[in-house]
C-alpha cells in the first residue's frame, strides 16, 4: 500500500517558557501560578491575537505558537517582552516571571491541532539558549523580517543544536534598541555603530547680541554638513543634535541617547569684525577629554574657522581619512558673507518655523531669495527657497498651483545646475521636484545621487523614502525612512518620519504594522493631518473600523471640505494607479463621503 503523503507547510512558530520557573514555583507555588495567568489574560493572550497567533500548545512554564507571518511573530515577541519589562520594573528581581523565546521559520507538519518537524524544534532550541527577557532567532527569520520592522540584532554566530543536524545561524534581537513599538527618545540606549560616529552639539553664543543666536547655530550646521560628508563617519544629524539645544546634558548621556562615542561642543563669539570658535571633543563613552582648542580670525576668515574645527575632529577620530576627502569636505556654496548671512537667518527660520505658519515660510523664502539677489550663484539658497514651496503644499497653503509649482521648478532646476557635489542641495531639490513638480524620475535620480555623495544625509534618507513610496516601491520606503530615524532619533520631524513609514507599510499590505506607525505618528502630532490619514486607512483595512472612523472624524473637523473624491490633493504623486484605488478604499471604508 502506499504511504500517506503526510501534510506540510511553512509557518513562523514562536516557542517561549518561564526562566527559572521551578525556582519560582518553589518560593510560592500558588502565587506565581496566580501571577502568570494574569500575565496571559491580561498582555500575553491579547498580543498573540493581536498579531494573528494561534496557540498550539501550553506547559506548566512554556507555550508553542504559530503565526501566518514572521513579522507578526517577531513584532508579537518584542511587544511580550516589552510588556513583561515594564509589568516587572516593580518587582524584586528574584520573583520576577521573565520569559526566553525563540523563533524560526521553517518546515512544519500539521498532526490534528499539534505541529511537529525541524521548524518547532529549532524554535525551541533557540528558546532554550535566549537569556531571561530575550528574544533568538534563526537567520531565516532575520531575512525575511529586515525591512518591515526597524530593529537591532547581535549576530551571535553559527550554533550546534540539540538533535538538529545542521549547525544554525543565531541572532539575538537587541529589544531596547528596536524602533517598531516607539522611535529612539531620550533615555532610550542605542547601539553604536560600526563605524566612528560622532554628535555635534548646538554651541553656545557667546556674543554680547543675542540675536546672533542664528550664526551660532550656523556654524555648527555647517560643521555637521562637513563631517558628515566623510563616508568613513556616521553623524547624528543636525535636528536630533539640536534637540539639546539650551540643556546642559551629561554627554555620557547623548553618546547613550543618540548612540554615538564622540560628542563635539563648543562655542561661538562674533564680536565687530572678529570670530572666536572654540571646540571640545569627548569621548562619550568615558566622558574624557579627546582635545580642545580655539581657533580665532576675522569674521571674513569663518569658512577657513570651520574648516580647522572639522579637520581636528576628523584627525582625532578617523585619522585614515584621505587628505582628498577633507579637501572635498571645505567645499563650499558661497563666497559672499552677507549671502551667507541671510541664509543662515533663512535656515533658522526654516528649522525653528516653517511648520508652524505661512508667514514664518514666507520669511524663509524672503531670506533665501534675499540671498539669491546678494549670489545669484548660492546653489542652497535656490534649493530651501524650492523646499519652502514644498512646505506650502503640503500644508494647503498654496494659492496658485501651477504659478508656485513653475517657480519651485526653476528654483530647484537653478539648484542643482550650480552645484552637482552638494548632497542636501541635490536632496531638497530632488524633494521639491518630486512633491510640487510631480516629476518623480528627476527626484529620484536627486535622491540617490545626494545619497551617493553623503551616506549620513538624513534628510536625503527622509524624503527619498518618500519617492520610493510614490514610486511603488514600500519595503524601500521603509528601509530608507528607518536609517532617516537612526541617523536623526530625536528628530522634531520624527511624526512626519512615523506617517511616512505607516503609509509604506499600509501600501505593502502590512496592515497591523501601519496602523502601530500610525498611532506613534498622532501620538507625537495629535492634529497631524498625514498621521491622521494614515491612521484611518490602515486602521480601516486592519478591521479596527473604530479607530479608523475617530480619524476621518478629527480630519473632517480640520478640514470640512475632505472628501474621497478630493482625498489625493495631499497625498505625494503615487505612480501605480493601484496604490491610489487601495488608498481611497481605504478611506471610503473608514467613512469618508464620497462627495
Amino acid at each position: 500500500m502506499p504511504t500517506e503523503r503526510v501534510a506540510r507547510r511553512l509557518a513562523a512558530i514562536l516557542a517561549a517558557d518561564v526562566a527559572g520557573y521551578s525556582r519560582l514555583m518553589g518560593q510560592d507555588e500558588e502565587g506565581t501560578v496566580a501571577r502568570l495567568k494574569i500575565h496571559r489574560r491580561e498582555l500575553i493572550d491579547p498580543k498573540i491575537a493581536e498579531h494573528r497567533g494561534r496557540v498550539v500548545k501550553t506547559t506548566g512554564d512554556g507555550i508553542l505558537i504559530e503565526f501566518p507571518s514572521v513579522v507578526d511573530a517577531l513584532w508579537c515577541a518584542i511587544e511580550m517582552q516589552r510588556g513583561m519589562a515594564e509589568r516587572n520594573a516593580a518587582e524584586p528581581r528574584d520573583a520576577r516571571i521573565e520569559f526566553r523565546i525563540g523563533i524560526n521559520l521553517g518546515d512544519i507538519i500539521s498532526d490534528d491541532d499539534d505541529i511537529h518537524g525541524d521548524g518547532v524544534n529549532i524554535a525551541a532550541r533557540l528558546e532554550g539558549l535566549a537569556e531571561p527577557g530575550g528574544i533568538y532567532v534563526s537567520q531565516t527569520v532575520l531575512d525575511h523580517t529586515r525591512g518591515k520592522i526597524a530593529f537591532e540584532a547581535e549576530d551571535r554566530g553559527e550554533q550546534s543544536l540539540k538533535n538538529i543536524a545542521r549547525r544554525i545561524h543565531v541572532y539575538r534581537i537587541l529589544v531596547d534598541r528596536t524602533r517598531q513599538e516607539a522611535p529612539p527618545q531620550q533615555g532610550q540606549n542605542l547601539a553604536l555603530p560600526d563605524r566612528p560616529s560622532i554628535a555635534v552639539l548646538p554651541f553656545l553664543n557667546m556674543s554680547v547680541d543675542p540675536e546672533q543666536e542664528y550664526f551660532a547655530d550656523g556654524i555648527v550646521e555647517e560643521i555637521i554638513t562637513a563631517l558628515s560628508r566623510f563616508r568613513q563617519l556616521f553623524v547624528i544629524a543636525r535636528n536630533s543634535s539640536f534637540a539639546y539645544k539650551g540643556k546642559s546634558p551629561d554627554v555620557r548621556q547623548v553618546g547613550r541617547e543618540l548612540g554615538v562615542r564622540y560628542v563635539l561642543e563648543g562655542s561661538v563669539r562674533k564680536a565687530a569684525s572678529k570670530l572666536r570658535i572654540t571646540g571640545q571633543l569627548i569621548d562619550a563613552s568615558t566622558g574624557s577629554h579627546l582635545w580642545a582648542d580655539r581657533f580665532d580670525g576675522d569674521f571674513e576668515d569663518v569658512f577657513e574657522l570651520q574648516d580647522q574645527v572639522t579637520a581636528s575632529v576628523v584627525g582625532a577620530i578617523a585619522p585614515q581619512v584621505e587628505k582628498a576627502e577633507i579637501e572635498r569636505a571645505k567645499s563650499k556654496s558661497t563666497g559672499s558673507l552677507d549671502a551667507y548671512d541671510c541664509f543662515l537667518r533663512g535656515m533658522a527660520a526654516y528649522y525653528y518655523k516653517t511648520h508652524a505658519s505661512r508667514e514664518a515660510c514666507d520669511e524663509a523664502r524672503r531670506l533665501f531669495g534675499r540671498a539669491i539677489e546678494l549670489d545669484p550663484d548660492f546653489a542652497a539658497a535656490h534649493a530651501f527657497a524650492a523646499m519652502c514651496y514644498l512646505h506650502r503644499k503640503a500644508s494647503g497653503w498654496t494659492i496658485d498651483p501651477a504659478g508656485e509649482a513653475g517657480a519651485a521648478e526653476q528654483l530647484a532646476r537653478r539648484a542643482v545646475a550650480l552645484s552637482r557635489d552638494d548632497a542636501l542641495v541635490q536632496a531638497a531639490a530632488g524633494a521639491a521636484l518630486a512633491f510640487v513638480v510631480r516629476d518623480l524620475d528627476a527626484g529620484a535620480a536627486l535622491f540617490d545621487r545626494a545619497l551617493a555623495l553623503n551616506p549620513n544625509l538624513a534628510f536625503a534618507w527622509h524624503w527619498g523614502g518618500y519617492v520610493k513610496l510614490w514610486l511603488g516601491e514600500p519595503d524601500a520606503a521603509v528601509e530608507h525612512i528607518a536609517r532617516a530615524m537612526r541617523l536623526s532619533p530625536m528628530d522634531p520631524a520624527m511624526p512626519r518620519m512615523q506617517a511616512a513609514m505607516a503609509d509604506a507599510h499600509f501600501h505593502a499590505g502590512r496592515y497591523d504594522e501601519a496602523s502601530a506607525w500610525a498611532e506613534m505618528a498622532i501620538r507625537g502630532a495629535p492634529d497631524f493631518h498625514n498621521g491622521l490619514r494614515a491612521a484611518a486607512v490602515s486602521n480601516a483595512f486592519a478591521g479596527k473600523l473604530d479607530l479608523a472612523q475617530r480619524a476621518v472624524a478629527r480630519l473632517r473637523q480640520i478640514d470640512p471640505t475632505l472628501r474621497v473624491s478630493n482625498v489625493q490633493r495631499g497625498q505625494g504623486p503615487y505612480r501605480r494607479s493601484e496604490d491610489i484605488a487601495r488608498y481611497e478604499e481605504a478611506m471610503r471604508k473608514a467613512g469618508l463621503p464620497e462627495r
